[in-house]
């Protein structure tokens, strides 16, 4: 099933694989007293994490770009589930002044810090920019996750420490960057030849690119395990919003965001197999190949990583 596309990331895959996996059902597993950071938490595939997380006990702060929707998500997730989420924090994750703003918070507000999960992004249609002049989807998806994930390095490593077991950085990416090579120099889109669904897969390889580097950085024995996942195809607001033709027609046969969930969730709550490994790329709760197509496997090189590292920590410090 792993070959084909639509079998494998449609809710085909998803029913097949969990009933023939021997899955552990995610209320099953204790999250008390962790501490979860999820960007991106008031929609789609974030509120369904949220959701599962919270419900498994975990203490789950949310985040987002407005502060009045970021607010009434948190409500509204706390009445679904009957927990009482922490405050939510407001953060737009393109902004290198908000980044540092969410993570000062977080570290004020918790001594302890067990997950942080990128899921904050969005494919758009239009060309924009943030303050320092990326392109937006980079910025958000790319540079603000590797900014928050180097201001935290500290607790989480701490957290490590006071539990025994390792922290966890999960990236919520898509299986969109199957089709885009690994670029530096034309990672960022122009306006002139700007498509949003490609600038989104460009990100989206960048993004599993640098979790694999930040595991192979921080070694052994790991006090941080890294790892990235893909959600299938699932129904939810940013899918029918930025893609409309695609979400017509394969509507009845997309994922519902609990399903494109639960390897996320599986991930931040297991702990076996996901803390046995890092720098992974995970789909339905197996270790997956990152590259199918010959063109991007062979973008792949040492020098581009290399490029690719020096350009988003450049970016992540300085905004250039």
């Amino acid at each position: 099933m792993e070959l084909t596309v639509v079998p494998s990331f449609t809710r085909l895959g998803y029913a097949v694989r969990s009933r023939l996996g021997g899955w552990t059902a995610l209320d099953r597993y204790d999250l008390t007293d962790r501490v979860v950071l999820l960007t991106g938490g008031t929609s789609g595939l974030g509120a369904a994490a949220a959701v599962a997380l919270a419900k498994a006990g975990a203490a789950v702060i949310i985040t987002g770009r407005d502060t009045a929707r970021t607010e009434a998500a948190r409500q509204r997730l706390s009445a679904e589930t009957g927990v009482d989420l922490p405050p939510s924090i407001a953060a737009d994750m393109a902004d290198r002044d908000a980044v540092q703003r969410l993570a000062d918070e977080v570290l004020a507000r918790f001594d302890r810090l067990d997950v942080l999960v990128h899921n904050a992004g969005a494919l758009s249609a239009d060309r924009s920019e943030n303050a320092d002049g990326i392109e937006s989807t980079v910025a958000s998806q790319v540079v603000g996750p590797f900014q928050l994930t180097t201001l935290l390095d500290e607790r989480l490593r701490a957290t490590a420490a006071l539990t025994g077991r390792p922290s966890r950085v999960l990236t919520m990416t898509s299986g969109g960057m199957y089709t885009a090579p690994l670029a530096v120099g034309s990672l960022q889109m122009s306006i002139d030849d700007y498509k949003g669904a490609v600038q989104y897969a460009r990100a989206k390889r960048a993004q599993v690119v640098l979790a694999e580097m930040h595991a192979a950085r921080h070694g052994s024995p790991r006090s941080i395990v890294f790892h990235s996942v893909h959600p299938g195809w699932a129904d939810t607001p940013g899918v029918a919003g930025s893609l409309p033709l695609f979400d017509k027609v394969l509507g009845p046969a997309l994922r519902t965001p609990a399903e494109g969930a639960d390897c996320l969730v599986w991930l931040a709550a297991c702990d076996d197999e996901p803390l046995h490994s890092s720098g992974l790329f995970w789909h339905d709760r197996e270790p997956r190949d990152t590259h199918r197509l010959p063109q991007t496997s062979r973008s792949d090189t040492s020098a581009t990583r290399d490029s690719l590292w020096e350009w988003v920590e450049a970016a992540a410090t300085s905004g250039k």
